[in-house]
Protein backbone atom coordinates (compact mmCIF):
# COMPACT_ATOMS: atom_id res chain seq x y z
CA UNK A 1 0.00 0.00 0.00
CA UNK A 2 1.11 3.15 -1.12
CA UNK A 3 0.64 6.97 0.01
CA UNK A 4 0.17 8.90 -2.73
CA UNK A 5 0.05 12.43 -1.31
CA UNK A 6 -2.34 14.84 -3.40
CA UNK A 7 -0.45 17.68 -5.44
CA UNK A 8 2.99 16.03 -4.47
CA UNK A 9 2.60 12.72 -6.22
CA UNK A 10 5.60 11.21 -4.78
CA UNK A 11 4.83 8.02 -3.60
CA UNK A 12 5.86 6.42 0.21
CA UNK A 13 5.06 2.91 0.45
CA UNK A 14 4.16 1.14 3.94
CA UNK A 15 7.24 -1.06 3.49
CA UNK A 16 9.38 2.51 4.50
CA UNK A 17 7.95 2.71 7.57
CA UNK A 18 8.74 -1.30 8.25
CA UNK A 19 12.14 -0.93 7.51
CA UNK A 20 12.79 2.00 9.47
CA UNK A 21 11.00 0.26 12.83
CA UNK A 22 14.19 -1.62 13.27
CA UNK A 23 17.38 0.82 13.95
CA UNK A 24 20.00 -0.36 12.00
CA UNK A 25 23.83 0.99 11.38
CA UNK A 26 23.37 -0.02 7.42
CA UNK A 27 20.73 -0.60 5.13
CA UNK A 28 21.55 -1.25 1.25
CA UNK A 29 19.16 -0.01 -1.20
CA UNK A 30 18.79 0.89 -4.74
CA UNK A 31 18.28 4.39 -6.03
CA UNK A 32 17.21 4.34 -9.79
CA UNK A 33 15.89 6.11 -12.90
CA UNK A 34 13.61 4.85 -15.04
CA UNK A 35 11.33 6.57 -17.94
CA UNK A 36 8.51 6.88 -15.05
CA UNK A 37 10.77 8.31 -12.37
CA UNK A 38 13.02 7.81 -9.26
CA UNK A 39 12.62 5.37 -7.35
CA UNK A 40 14.21 3.94 -3.75
CA UNK A 41 14.18 0.08 -3.34
CA UNK A 42 15.34 -2.04 -0.50
CA UNK A 43 15.52 -6.26 -1.63
CA UNK A 44 13.25 -5.85 -4.25
CA UNK A 45 10.68 -3.47 -2.53
CA UNK A 46 9.86 0.15 -3.45
CA UNK A 47 10.00 2.64 -0.61
CA UNK A 48 9.72 5.52 -2.30
CA UNK A 49 8.46 6.55 -6.13
CA UNK A 50 9.16 10.23 -7.29
CA UNK A 51 7.45 11.00 -10.30
CA UNK A 52 8.92 12.83 -13.26
CA UNK A 53 7.57 16.15 -12.43
CA UNK A 54 9.13 19.10 -10.56
CA UNK A 55 8.02 18.49 -7.29
CA UNK A 56 9.27 14.71 -7.90
CA UNK A 57 12.49 15.49 -9.32
CA UNK A 58 13.10 17.65 -6.88
CA UNK A 59 12.17 15.25 -3.57
CA UNK A 60 14.65 12.93 -5.56
CA UNK A 61 17.06 15.44 -5.88
CA UNK A 62 16.91 16.23 -1.96
CA UNK A 63 16.67 12.77 -0.87
CA UNK A 64 20.16 11.81 -3.04
CA UNK A 65 21.83 14.60 -1.27
CA UNK A 66 20.48 13.31 2.01
CA UNK A 67 22.31 9.95 1.48
CA UNK A 68 25.28 11.51 0.03
CA UNK A 69 25.19 9.85 -3.62
CA UNK A 70 24.17 11.67 -7.18
CA UNK A 71 21.17 11.40 -8.19
CA UNK A 72 20.64 8.39 -10.46
CA UNK A 73 20.66 9.21 -14.76
CA UNK A 74 18.12 7.55 -16.86
CA UNK A 75 18.52 3.85 -16.99
CA UNK A 76 21.24 4.11 -14.15
CA UNK A 77 21.07 2.49 -10.71
CA UNK A 78 23.05 3.80 -7.93
CA UNK A 79 23.61 1.19 -4.33
CA UNK A 80 23.29 3.36 -1.51
CA UNK A 81 24.61 1.77 2.23
CA UNK A 82 22.73 4.38 5.37
CA UNK A 83 21.67 4.18 8.46
CA UNK A 84 18.10 3.74 9.49
CA UNK A 85 18.43 7.41 10.76
CA UNK A 86 19.40 8.80 7.72
CA UNK A 87 16.75 6.55 5.86
CA UNK A 88 14.27 8.23 8.20
CA UNK A 89 15.42 11.79 6.99
CA UNK A 90 15.16 10.61 3.66
CA UNK A 91 11.36 9.74 3.94
CA UNK A 92 10.86 12.18 5.79
CA UNK A 93 12.14 14.60 2.68
CA UNK A 94 10.25 12.49 0.47
CA UNK A 95 7.20 13.29 2.09
CA UNK A 96 7.74 17.47 1.88
CA UNK A 97 5.55 19.72 0.19
CA UNK A 98 7.65 21.74 -1.99
CA UNK A 99 5.48 24.24 -3.03
CA UNK A 100 5.07 25.31 0.24
CA UNK A 101 7.78 27.64 1.89
CA UNK A 102 7.70 26.47 5.09
CA UNK A 103 8.59 22.75 3.96
CA UNK A 104 12.35 24.28 3.07
CA UNK A 105 12.96 25.34 6.72
CA UNK A 106 12.40 20.88 7.63
CA UNK A 107 14.41 20.34 5.06
CA UNK A 108 17.19 22.46 5.51
CA UNK A 109 16.66 20.61 9.28
CA UNK A 110 16.37 17.54 7.72
CA UNK A 111 19.65 17.79 4.89
CA UNK A 112 22.06 18.87 7.79
CA UNK A 113 21.32 16.28 10.06
CA UNK A 114 21.20 13.69 7.21
CA UNK A 115 24.78 15.04 6.41
CA UNK A 116 26.12 14.34 10.64
CA UNK A 117 24.30 11.07 10.65
CA UNK A 118 26.76 10.00 7.68
CA UNK A 119 29.42 11.47 8.80
CA UNK A 120 32.26 11.97 6.56
CA UNK A 121 30.77 8.72 4.71
CA UNK A 122 29.31 8.77 1.40
CA UNK A 123 26.25 7.23 1.27
CA UNK A 124 27.86 5.29 -1.93
CA UNK A 125 29.27 1.73 -2.30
Amino acid sequence: MSQNIEGRHVEITDYAEELMSVPRAHVRMEYSQTNSGVVLTHEGNELVKCPLTRSGMAAAGFMSQAMGVELPTLNETVNVRVSTGVLFRVITIAGLDFENDASFIILDRMLEEAELQRGSASGSE
